[in-house]
C-alpha cells in the first residue's frame, strides 16, 4: 500500500496484508484509491481536495485521508473505533510526518458528533461492507452539521447503494468488487 499522488507519491504505508477481518480492516486498494482521486479531481467537481477539511470515517489504515493530505488537503480528521486501526493510522501519520495537520479520534463512526466549529468539505466513508453503516453514517453526519455546503461524500461498498434522504447521488462507479458512490447534500439541505 502506497500513496499514489501528490507530495508523498510513492511513500509506502504500514501494511495489513489482505486485511484483518476480525477488525473489519479491508484497505482500499491502490488502484481503487487512484481511481477515486482521479474521479474527484477530473470529474467536474473542480478540485475538492486542495485546501479541503477532510473527514475519513471508518478510516481503517488512514490511506484515503493521507492521500488527500498528499494532494493538498488542509486538515484531516480520522475516525475509527478499532484499536488495530488506530495503531495503523498513527504509524501512517508518522510516516508522512503530518502530525500537525491531523486529528485521530477513536470513536464509533455511527455516533459521530461534530464538536468542531467547522464542517467538512470532503468525507470518505469505507464502512464494513453489507451492514448498512454507510447510510446510517451519512444521516448522522447530516444531522450533526458535519457537512459543509457543497461538500462531497465518497462512499465505498460492495454493491450499488441508494442515496439516503437529503443527499444527491452524483456518480457511481464499479471497480472489481468495490462500488464507489459520490454524493452531495441536496440543494434544500445546503441552504439550512
Amino acid at each position: 500500500m502506497r500513496i499514489i499522488g501528490g507530495d508523498f507519491k510513492g511513500l509506502r504505508l504500514s501494511v495489513v496484508g489482505s486485511g484483518q477481518p476480525s477488525a473489519h480492516l479491508r484497505p482500499t486498494s491502490d488502484r481503487v484509491r487512484e481511481s477515486i482521486f482521479n474521479l474527484l479531481i477530473n470529474g467536474g467537481y473542480g478540485d475538492p481536495v486542495r485546501g479541503a477539511l477532510v473527514l475519513d470515517l471508518f478510516a481503517g489504515t488512514g490511506a484515503l485521508g493521507l492521500e488527500a493530505l498528499s494532494r493538498g488537503a488542509k486538515n484531516v480528521v480520522f475516525v475509527d473505533d478499532g484499536k488495530v486501526a488506530a495503531g495503523l493510522i498513527r504509524k501512517n501519520i508518522e510516516l508522512c510526518h503530518m502530525q500537525d495537520r491531523v486529528t485521530l479520534l477513536r470513536h464509533n463512526a455511527l455516533t459521530f458528533k461534530n464538536h468542531a466549529d467547522r464542517s467538512f468539505d470532503l468525507v470518505f466513508l469505507d464502512p464494513p461492507y453489507g451492514k448498512n453503516m454507510g447510510q446510517v453514517a451519512l444521516t448522522v453526519l447530516q444531522g450533526c452539521g458535519a457537512l459543509a455546503a457543497g461538500s462531497l461524500a465518497v462512499w465505498e461498498e460492495n454493491s450499488q447503494q441508494s442515496a439516503p434522504i437529503g443527499f444527491d447521488m452524483l456518480d457511481v462507479r464499479r471497480y472489481g468488487g468495490t462500488w464507489v458512490h459520490i454524493l452531495s447534500l441536496t440543494n434544500s439541505d445546503r441552504d439550512n
